[in-house]
């Protein structure tokens, strides 16, 4: 049986997270200043062509379980596998990030910061916006975060999880996650999330505290070219 999570990124972009998405009922992307990421119906037979008019030589994508050869005009920068991992186990008894500050648009540059530094996963400016976002500070500077990013019916994604490398072993991280697990499950929604294969110390961390492995996919960063 068929889930929208074999898909995830289509059904965010052409379902709950449409408005903030750009493309045809063929290809689909974020729009500008959110995650880079696009998506098609059809992962087996993607049609690139179909981004042509949303995309611009020089930005770069992340592409989910795409696995065939490099389309006409685009190029194949990196290629990888990340597991997705779907929420198994009872809500968190407390809230242990009841002192984490809710980040806002006022937030976005010191959340982009913290992103370009520690590499979560595909950010961007406005990623915040796609859902709650929370984040811990020592005095002005933003040292832990994470967040909310994908929608796909009762799915709800967690991403942006990531700890200013002066900042880690504190735990930071795994608090504000289970803040978010805590307000997601109250909402009825199931927690999922991604971590790369070779992100082994997060995976096992992930399967502690009660995710699960859903699959396996490729993930590749593409390009148009000039």
């Amino acid at each position: 049986m068929q889930s929208v999570l074999d898909n995830v990124f289509w059904h965010a972009l052409s379902g709950a997270h449409r408005r903030y998405s750009a493309g045809t009922q063929e290809a689909r992307r974020y729009a500008r200043g959110f995650s880079p990421i696009i998506a098609f119906p059809d992962v087996h037979n993607p049609n690139f062509d179909a981004l042509a008019a949303y995309c611009e030589a020089g930005e770069h994508f992340y592409c989910d379980g795409w696995a065939g050869a490099a389309p006409t005009n685009w190029s194949i920068e990196a290629e990888t596998t990340m597991f997705r991992m779907v929420w198994q186990a009872p809500m968190p008894a407390t809230d242990e990030a009841a002192d984490a500050v809710p980040l806002g648009a006022e937030h976005a540059a010191q959340a982009m910061e913290l992103a370009l530094l520690t590499n979560p996963g595909p950010f961007g400016p406005r990623t915040i916006e796609l859902g709650d976002y929370f984040g811990y500070f020592e005095g002005p500077r933003l040292i832990a975060m994470a967040g909310e990013r994908s929608q796909a019916e009762n799915f709800r994604e967690i991403s942006g999880v990531c700890t200013h490398p002066d900042f880690q072993g504190r735990g930071l991280a795994r608090r504000l996650m289970s803040k978010l697990l805590r307000r997601q499950l109250q909402r009825g929604e199931t927690p999922f999330l991604h971590v790369k294969r070779e992100n082994t110390s997060a995976r096992h961390l992930y399967q502690r505290m009660g995710f699960g492995e859903y699959c396996e996919s490729v993930v590749r960063v593409v390009s148009p070219s000039p």
